[in-house]
């Protein structure tokens, strides 16, 4: 399972093995499609400061593989069905996934709102499950969306249990605004972290997605656990105590959920 170790990129015999360049830019060219979406062959390559000629058999090569594919004109580069068998495979093959599938159901069932399960990848948080509001109303959002984990209540959550100076590491000295209301200054965004590690859950309030305000605890599978859940609500369902009965219902979760201690020499 994966721990603080991961996050920081750090191997167990302290070794770091060279990249292998061909690899490298293989993957290098899957994130970059999948991070802003497809483009020609220039500018994938402009995109990537890859040069064209290098790119060419490169593309060839991956579409023949079937990690990426063509729009019909063939010019047009895009993820491929591979990408999907292998991702699915992920999902499936995941241990927290399928201890979170029971408590991401318990939640969604209680709020009736987007619940999300996400994951710490460096200074950002990936989406690895859902489960969709019963309400017209919600949250756009897909499996597999890669959001700073700083702007987000599910990184928050996940970063506030991380040593301050992880911590302090994985929140860059300029953070790009998401939105107007994006809390941009490093102190602030720390001090908010902060705060989220003395209540137990963090919040965030517009500051990734317009009309919405989230709440995020962190799964402790694990005692580094870098897993967290999240529920997305819009502002305009917030009166009359729901926000409350949302930060209990999850809190009450994480409790429930924390590492087992030995209490045999407790008196």
């Amino acid at each position: 399972m994966q721990d603080v170790r991961a996050v920081e990129g750090t191997l167990d015999n302290g070794a770091a093995a060279g990249p292998v360049k061909s690899a490298a830019r293989a993957m290098d060219l899957l994130d970059e499609i999948a991070a802003h979406g497809p483009g020609t062959q220039l500018q994938l390559s402009q995109r990537l400061s890859i040069p064209k000629s290098s790119l060419h058999a490169l593309l060839r090569t991956m579409t023949d593989r079937g990690w990426l594919q063509t729009d019909p004109t063939g010019s047009v580069y895009m993820l491929g069905i591979h990408s999907l068998v292998v991702s699915s495979a992920y999902l499936d093959g995941d241990p927290v996934l399928s201890r979170a599938t029971p408590v991401m159901e318990e939640v969604a069932a209680a709020t009736e709102e987007t619940v999300h399960l996400g994951r710490l990848d460096g200074s950002h948080v990936i989406y690895t499950a859902k489960r969709e509001s019963v309400h017209p109303l919600r949250m756009h959002s897909a499996v597999g969306r890669r959001l700073p984990a700083y702007s987000t209540s599910l990184g928050r959550a996940i970063l506030s249990k991380l040593p301050a100076d992880l911590r302090c590491g994985l929140v860059p000295d300029h953070i790009t605004a998401m939105t107007p209301h994006t809390t941009t200054d490093k102190a602030a965004v720390l001090a908010i972290i902060d705060q989220a590690e003395l209540m137990g859950y963090a919040v965030e309030s517009e500051e990734s997605c317009m009309g919405v305000r989230c709440f995020g605890v962190v799964l402790p599978f694990t005692n580094n656990s870098v897993d967290a859940l999240s529920v997305a609500v819009p502002i305009s369902r917030l009166g009359g105590g729901r926000e409350d009965f949302i930060i209990e219902t999850l809190l009450s979760v994480s409790a429930r959920l924390a590492p087992i201690r030995d209490n045999s020499m407790v008196r």
